[in-house]
């Protein structure tokens, strides 16, 4: 096909050509510079109110390398909640075998994870657009690309895990794919009432216990205590 100086095409092509800013990085560095911005200013300020110029801007790079290495801002927001599920997912396991991890263990290491990337998981905002120390939650739906992204990741993998378990110590026949959704809303709702303002410390620590006691009884897994 051919392509019209100054035409849609032309211009659509030279969105997706990053520019000499960007070629100071590695590609690699450019894609990790951009997701880690955009974690931050999608989290702070709202997808809807973050402009690529703004993530750009905080990556030192150059706004069209955005679109070259990721295709849209939507995209990114995708891979911005898979990135965070695989994150999430690495600390649990920390490099145990699967098949010998308990929920004990798992569900901890996934609590200590989110209090330090709790980001995403506070109340959501009243308006268009919310101060920048106010954080954006699960509640809101330009979030929801990001956290169903997020999801399948860790879905996948607790339902891996689910399968190690069940085929090591030969525990009852379950449907691990059904059980893996499960335990992921458990968590998701102990985590939710977890970080809400009113919650104490020792709230905190019941609902740890109770969200572990739950996970574990499900699979008939003695915990490690």
């Amino acid at each position: 096909m051919q392509v019209v100086k100054g035409g849609k095409t032309a211009a659509r092509t030279a969105k997706l050509e990053p520019d000499n800013k960007s070629r100071r990085y590695d590609p690699a560095e450019t894609r990790t510079r951009v997701l880690e911005a955009a974690y931050v200013l999608f989290g702070t300020r709202g997808y809807s109110c973050t402009g690529t110029a703004d993530i750009a801007a905080m990556a030192d790079v150059s706004e069209g390398s955005i679109f070259y290495h990721f295709g849209s801002k939507r995209a990114l927001l995708v891979e911005l909640g898979r990135m965070h599920g695989q994150k999430m997912v690495a600390a649990m396991e920390a490099g145990e075998p699967l098949d010998t991890l308990s929920f004990e263990v798992s569900m901890n290491r996934c609590f200590d994870f989110c209090e330090v990337n709790n980001m995403w998981e506070e109340v959501a905002h009243d308006g268009d657009c919310p101060p920048l120390n106010q954080k954006i939650s699960k509640k809101t739906p330009e979030a929801e690309p990001f956290f169903h992204a997020a999801k399948e990741t860790v879905v996948a993998w607790t339902k891996a895990h689910l399968d190690a378990i069940t085929a090591r110590h030969n525990l009852k026949v379950m449907d691990t794919e059904i059980a893996a959704n499960m335990i992921f809303a458990l968590a998701g709702e102990a985590l939710q009432s977890y970080f809400a303002p009113e919650t104490t410390p020792e709230m905190q620590a019941r609902i740890r216990a109770e969200c572990i006691r739950f996970c574990t009884a499900a699979i008939g897994y003695p915990s490690n205590s």
